[in-house]
């Protein structure tokens, strides 16, 4: 299968080594030499993987990235530059590049670069059922490119983080690029169940077999007989339920509630927790044979924190879904507030996440998703002193100075206000605003007032 490579750099010397040296590995090649070029050829076709100078003569490399890698995800852009800075590269990373090399570069290492990049699985190698899983950074890839092999696996799994990560989109991704997709995916929270039901609700029952059991019940696992069953929040299970589990896993079969009669099942099982199970083993509270037992294969899911390349992608998803959930019309998302976003540390992670978007677009009238939009806990308001938190230290990604001076105004603002009674002349005066700039400022913030 041809493999098709563009080269985007003015300097036709490393066009030219480039073509002989990829042409020589198997890549179909094509060259361009200015940005109007490049996006000449971006009309006429796709391509597996675009090298990338920044600086050339008659635009920005990084604008490529930035509106093909949107266009056309499975596309993978390595950026290249004699003029690097850390910055210039986190910029290239956090606009879809997935790799940064400064001139002058290894023509090996590029090599490899550029042979890991290809043999990455694209979207359509994890099938529809990627559902909501969405991650294309740098912390994500270790997880995406185990998932085919994963999915063909029949070992048990344990996917750990912290709660709100992703870890049943993951599960449910694997159960549908699993041999077992044409058969249910059935999830079970294990915290969500009292112990006095969980039994009877995964193992089944018999009728008569307690006060309620007015009739057989089948039971979870043998609902997904064939397919996959996913315990979520494995850490709560008591220990009376951790030992029939642990059989059921050894011996695949299950005996119902009150029941004489065994029956066999044929069930892949994912389990996931946001505790720590080997400190659970060490206070005696969860079962180390059992621990083994599913932790033949473990994946973890990082925190959002430590994804926030994701961000952008996940933000315009959840509108997108939030838009058409509600049946509005689609919003758009200020850069200024994907600054904001992409700034905070969500403690909540993606479910918390999705959930400040369905309520930002719920509540903003406009089109415009901006600033203002968002919730007062996003934005600092809650914190114990009532303000902004000051930024002490510049962030590792970097920092968007005036969404964070513009936050900061509007919380100043509402302050005033409410010290003010609500008058916003004297709330500009406290201030030391002008009236008419105090107004204005108001009307974009959306803050409630009394003239």
């Amino acid at each position: 299968m041809s493999r098709h490579l563009l080269i985007v750099d003015d300097e036709r010397n490393i066009r030219e080594l480039l073509r002989i040296v990829f042409e020589v590995e198997g890549y179909t090649v094509t060259e361009a030499s200015t940005y109007a070029e490049a996006t000449q050829q971006f009309e006429q076709g796709r391509f597996d993987i675009v090298i990338c100078d920044i600086f050339l003569p008659d635009g920005n490399g990084l604008d490529l990235v930035r509106s093909y890698h949107g266009r056309d995800p499975d596309t993978h852009f390595v950026v290249i530059t004699a003029h690097s800075t850390p910055a210039r590269a986190l910029s290239a990373l956090r606009d879809g590049a997935v790799e940064y090399v400064s001139k002058p570069f290894d023509v090996e290492e590029l090599k490899i670069i550029v042979e890991k990049q290809s043999k990455r699985p694209t979207e359509e190698t994890f099938v529809a059922g990627l559902f909501d899983f969405i991650g294309r950074s740098r912390a994500m890839w270790p997880i995406l490119e185990r998932i085919p092999q994963v999915a063909r696996s029949e070992a048990t799994l344990l996917i750990t983080g912290e709660s709100g990560t992703g870890k049943e989109l993951l599960a449910r991704a694997i159960h549908a690029a699993s041999p077992r997709a044409s058969q249910l995916f059935v999830p079970v929270n294990c915290g969500a169940l009292p112990e006095g039901l969980f039994e009877s609700e995964l193992f089944g029952h018999v009728r008569g077999s307690f006060t309620g059991a007015v009739s057989d019940k089948q039971g979870m696992m043998r609902e997904a007989h064939g397919g996959t069953l996913f315990l979520d929040e494995l850490g709560e299970l008591t220990p009376g339920i951790q030992v029939k589990l642990l059989r059921a896993l050894q011996e695949k079969k299950i005996r119902p509630v009150g029941g004489n009669r065994e029956f066999d099942v044929d069930v892949r099982v994912i389990t996931a927790t946001n505790k720590d199970l080997k400190k659970l083993i060490e206070d005696g509270k969860f079962r180390e044979d059992l621990y083994f037992r599913i932790n033949v294969i473990n994946l973890h899911v990082p925190a959002l924190r430590e994804r926030t390349e994701d961000i952008p992608e996940l933000v315009r998803h959840f509108v997108e879904k939030a838009c058409a959930r509600l049946g509005v019309e689609p919003k758009q998302i200020h850069r200024d507030t994907m600054a904001v976003l992409e700034n905070y540390s969500w403690p909540g992670n993606i479910r918390e996440l999705e959930n400040v978007i369905e309520r930002s677009v719920a509540t903003e009238s406009s089109q415009l998703i901006t600033v203002s939009s968002l919730p007062p806990s996003i934005l600092g308001s809650e914190t114990e002193a009532g303000v902004l938190p000051p930024l002490a230290v510049l962030p590792d990604n970097g920092f968007d100075l005036e969404a964070h001076v513009d936050a900061v105004r509007r919380e100043l603002m509402r302050q005033a206000l409410k010290r003010a009674g609500g008058v916003q002349k004297e709330a500009a005066r406290v201030l030391r605003m002008t009236y008419r700039a105090f107004r204005y400022r108001a009307e974009k913030y959306k803050l409630t007032t009394e003239d």
